[in-house]
């Protein structure tokens, strides 16, 4: 769980462009879901349980924000780490909730209540409760290996995506699609 939601800010912010060098793009809408009440409970239950204790899983974003803001521009680390502490962490702190309701819809949304009860044992139990404290090694583990995953096929992507802009005639010296 704690993967995932790494996962997405890393893509969230690490996509976003250099640090304070652009405004943000607006909020979309969150779909909203309709879910038998039960249902949801459960799965509030089952995110209650995966992500564990908040401090814990909020420090173990602290250093993969650091590296994003220092990856989005902002290079001195030290610098880096007082942004992630003084603005990054606090805004995620005091929205973590809305996070937690948004990961429980997504739960009930796809898993029967059934499933979501079972998982919910799962975390009861002591290998349950080893991958709630595990989680957040797990997720810097994962983040980075997706990053360097990414970086190292950043040229081939690059390469492609200009390829096929000329191509389209979307670009610079590109072909341009004769008008019918």
């Amino acid at each position: 769980m704690r993967i995932a939601t790494l996962a997405l800010l890393t893509f969230a912010l690490g996509f976003s462009g250099p640090a304070c060098a652009q405004a943000p793009a607006p909020a979309k809408p969150v779909p909203q879901v309709t879910v038998d009440p039960a249902r949801l409970a459960a799965a509030k239950a089952v995110v209650a349980r995966a992500q564990g204790d908040r401090d814990t899983t909020l420090q173990a974003m602290t250093a993969p924000m650091t590296a994003m803001v220092q990856q989005m521009g902002l290079k001195q680390p030290d610098r880096a780490k007082v942004m992630v502490q003084e603005v990054i962490m606090p805004i995620l702190s005091a929205h973590y909730d809305e996070l937690l309701n948004l990961q429980a819809l997504s739960f009930a949304a796809v898993l029967s209540k059934e499933d979501l009860e079972a998982i919910a044992v799962f975390y009861d139990t002591p290998a349950g409760r080893n991958m709630a404290k595990a989680q957040p090694q797990l997720a810097q583990a994962q983040l980075t290996g997706m990053q360097h995953w990414i970086g190292s096929l950043a040229g081939e992507m690059q390469t492609k995506l200009q390829a096929t802009a000329e191509a389209h005639g979307w670009a610079p010296g590109g072909n341009r699609p004769k008008p019918n």
